[in-house]
């Protein structure tokens, strides 16, 4: 069965795996990224129980870590003719296939649990924030800093101070602290412009946007890198892998 070969077959299957070697190097680089958190949101994902995300993630390190040593061991295996290379080849890369499908799956599913409405950011908020534990010191350092970087104040607005029964309304009475002093305006020293009048809430010394955009943004980076990317991967390597196949039936 030899003289079916077909070099075009072969120079196709080493193409689409160069490509495919190359994007899974790509894909365990933007994993690492994702792990690495530099937005800073895992602790509101982790408290939660929806840290699936960042679990796609490390499933994409490995994947796209496989993706490029199968696809290595695949274009060594096509160029020897080795049929029993190759069909380990097909099983190898159906197996990672498989692990990649999973990643992607997770990451996206859990994305829209905490980015489709602010109600579980609001709720976390309230419930651990200046609470003395260690979910709650970890969440308070992380809105302090959101709250000071990004120029913001609570999940929606300043007013989920006040709305709201808190863990922060019961150790500060509303005339002594309505909301955070983080929400205030700072001058380059970082200092408060003006203390009284934040507390007040007067526009020109407070925040009014809230932080929910820029948890939402992180978030979806994060899904969007792992997810799609992963996904456009899989897309490719499928026809692929049924090209491989069919070059396996006429070795």
């Amino acid at each position: 069965m030899a003289e079916k070969r077909s070099p075009f077959v072969v120079g196709l299957l080493v193409m689409g795996n160069i490509i495919i070697m190359l994007s899974g190097l790509a894909l365990c680089a933007e994993s690492i990224w994702v792990t690495a958190d530099p937005y800073k949101v895992y602790p509101i994902l982790g408290v939660s129980g929806k840290d699936d995300v960042y679990a796609g993630a490390w499933i994409s390190i490995f994947t796209g870590f496989c993706f490029f040593c199968v696809c290595v061991f695949g274009i060594i295996s096509l160029v020897k003719h080795n049929r029993l290379m190759v069909l380990l080849y097909l099983v190898l890369i159906l197996v990672v296939y498989l692990f990649e499908c999973a990643s992607c799956i997770s990451s996206y599913t859990h994305r829209d649990f905490v980015v489709s409405n602010s109600r579980l950011v609001t709720k976390q908020m309230l419930s651990y924030y200046t609470s003395d534990t260690p979910q709650g010191r970890e969440l308070t350092q992380m809105w302090d800093r959101f709250m000071m970087e990004q120029q913001c104040c609570g999940a929606n607005d300043p007013l989920d101070w006040v709305n709201y029964t808190s863990v922060f309304r019961s150790r500060y009475t509303e005339a002594v602290a309505p909301w955070p002093f983080y929400c205030c305006k700072r001058d380059r020293n970082f200092i408060i412009v003006n203390e009284e009048g934040c507390r007040l809430g007067h526009i020109d010394y407070i925040h009014t946007k809230g932080c929910f955009e820029h948890i939402k943004h992180a978030v979806q980076s994060y899904a969007w890198g792992v997810s799609w990317f992963g996904f456009a991967i899989l897309m490719f390597t499928c026809p692929v892998v049924l090209l491989a196949i069919y070059h396996y039936t006429t070795m």
